[in-house]
């Protein structure tokens, strides 16, 4: 493999070449709202000074999963195209959910510009473009079957992913949420497409179908685990201050507040519920929140449940039917996408 920061960047690369050529011929409409979310123009149709489309954990997956079984990633890049607008659908509509107003990199999210109406729009076009990309494999040199195998799954992923969003905003308006409900919701909504990616390029590269399912399990794993990490963060943040609560003022409910409402004394259980139990969260609870959960373990405790995780990841990949060329390469993801944030 080659250098960590080398490796994203080629990623990067060419995917973002992959993705401009799926857009060539599609002008105006929804379209120029897709170009202002992959940060290719500006909220006039300008070109942005870095056009170059961000590359989230889903595209790292499958091409790092191509690189791990034959040693060529570039053989992903249509499958890792396709889970990264796939994604990125997920965002806009989780833009809207939430009522967030920023993307990650600090510019105004498309449903505080032009509205949630048309936020769901350029989220359905997403969609609709991911399957579409996915069909030009076929232009590679793919198999119908192959090519049919690959929009099952993503179509598969992307289902369940809609259940696990609807489980957890569900679970806003519950005060108790059992651990295990949890980590169903997160299998569907931060695993089904993570598994999916992972599938996706395993398949493309030429994967048998025990390694592909192997890859599918760690990729589930991996998206579990990067999960549980945000929970993390949400509550402590980088410099572990309790003040980045991106979650707590919409009562999503984290592993950390699940622990502390399952292990906390009496009181403090007591306290929690009271604090949620108002209609609206203020930004003055959450330093008590944290506290709370700091009290009760809840932090140790969920650093072990992500590292659980991370070892079923790694767990999937250990049976003898499962045909590697360079696992390093998996090392390298799974290190890139739970050990620092996403760029």
């Amino acid at each position: 493999m080659i250098a960590t920061a080398e490796t994203y960047d080629s990623y990067r690369a060419d995917v973002h070449a992959e993705l401009r050529s799926a857009f060539d011929g599609r002008q105006g409409m929804v379209y120029d709202l897709l170009r202002y979310h992959l940060g290719w123009v500006d909220e006039r149709g300008n070109p942005a000074d870095d056009s170059l489309t961000t590359l989230h954990h889903c595209g790292v997956l499958a091409m790092a999963s191509a690189d791990a079984v034959s040693g060529k990633h570039d053989e992903a890049v249509t499958a890792a195209a396709a889970v990264e607008l796939a994604y990125n659908f997920v965002l806009v509509h989780n833009d809207v959910q939430a009522g967030r107003i920023d993307q990650d990199n600090d510019r105004p999210s498309i449903w505080w510009v032009w509205g949630p109406s048309q936020a769901i729009n350029a989220g359905d076009g997403l969609h609709a473009l991911a399957r579409s990309v996915l069909m030009r494999m076929s232009e590679a040199g793919a198999d119908a079957e192959l090519v049919l195998a690959g929009l099952q799954a993503l179509d598969r992923a992307c289902l369940t992913l809609c259940e696990g969003q609807y489980m957890d905003l569900t679970y806003q308006d519950q005060i108790m949420v059992s651990e295990t409900d949890y980590m169903d919701m997160i299998g569907r909504k931060s695993g089904a497409l993570t598994g999916c990616s992972a599938r996706l390029g395993a398949l493309a590269a030429g994967a048998l179908p025990d390694t592909a399912d192997a890859l599918e399990q760690w990729g589930k794993k991996l998206g579990m685990a990067r999960q549980v990490r945000e929970d993390i963060s949400d509550l402590w943040g980088r410099s572990s201050d309790g003040f980045t609560p991106a979650n707590i003022l919409n009562k999503k409910k984290s592993l950390p507040l699940i622990h502390a409402l399952q292990n906390s004394d009496t009181a403090a259980k007591r306290e929690l519920g009271s604090i949620y139990m108002k209609r609206v969260l203020e930004p003055g609870d959450t330093p008590r929140i944290v506290a709370i959960l700091e009290q009760a373990g809840s932090l140790d405790y969920s650093n072990d449940k992500m590292d659980q995780l991370l070892g079923e990841a790694r767990g999937a990949l250990a049976a003898d039917d499962v045909a590697l060329q360079h696992p390093s390469a998996l090392d390298w993801a799974t290190q890139w996408v739970v050990g620092r944030k996403s760029p």
